[in-house]
């Protein structure tokens, strides 16, 4: 999940460099959703003990 956060992060940094700032502000929201997802279901299975399957 935090791996497809950084992917439409730098999606978006490259966006704005070029100047497509529809894109760019697109990509970076997927990115912060994507990263609070993560981040939420992470702090989920250190409480609960559970692992995710390797």
């Amino acid at each position: 999940m935090l791996s497809w956060a950084l992917t439409f992060l730098i999606i978006g940094i490259i966006a704005g460099a070029l100047g497509l700032s529809g894109v760019a502000g697109t990509a970076t929201n997927i990115a912060w959703i994507l990263f609070v997802i993560g981040l939420v279901l992470a702090l989920i299975f250190f409480i609960t003990g559970r692992r995710p399957p390797m």
